[in-house]
């Protein structure tokens, strides 16, 4: 069954607040990852990597530098959940 965008957005959260040790509420869908949260690639890439795991999805190295935003992360999950 596939997640909501709120349940997707609530797991990254988690994620990027184990990564970085941020408040979980720092993350939100218009957050950039580089410039707000303060994410280097090689932390970003880690995140993918949880995220997969996370939510069963694959996420391509290509795609992943495309994913600027947390809401573009949020989006790209629940579309490969589909998938």
């Amino acid at each position: 069954m596939a997640l909501s965008n709120d349940e997707i957005l609530a797991g990254l959260a988690e994620i990027v607040a184990e990564e970085t040790g941020l408040p979980a509420e720092n993350v939100t869908l218009e957050a950039s990852f580089a410039d707000d949260l303060d994410i280097d690639s090689l932390s970003m890439m880690t995140i993918v990597t949880y995220a997969e795991e996370k939510f069963e999805v694959r996420i391509p190295d290509e795609d992943a530098t495309g994913l600027v935003t947390v809401g573009d992360a949020v989006t790209f999950i629940a579309g490969a959940q589909e998938g």
